[in-house]
């Protein structure tokens, strides 16, 4: 995601979301200012999960979100990193 992402919770708030939707994967902030994160689970729940990285939190702007689909890693929970 891109806009202002970081320093603004949006890590939390979207383990919150990922683990509210069943979904396993992870998320962490890249050094180039942009919060990148990584699900798998339930198509329709990676779907919603997507829709709501699309706005994240209250106190973040969400500017674009760049979206590629990647094989699935078999992860066990939700990490923030």
């Amino acid at each position: 995601m891109h806009g202002t992402v970081q320093g603004v919770g949006f890590r939390m708030a979207a383990r919150r979301e990922a683990e509210r939707l069943g979904l396993a994967g992870s998320v962490r902030n890249r050094f180039d200012g942009t919060v990148e994160a990584e699900a798998e689970g339930a198509t329709d729940a990676v779907a919603a999960f997507g829709a709501w990285l699309a706005h994240g939190p209250d106190t973040a702007r969400v500017d674009r979100v760049d979206a590629t689909s990647i094989e699935a890693r078999g992860e066990a929970g939700f990490a923030v990193r």
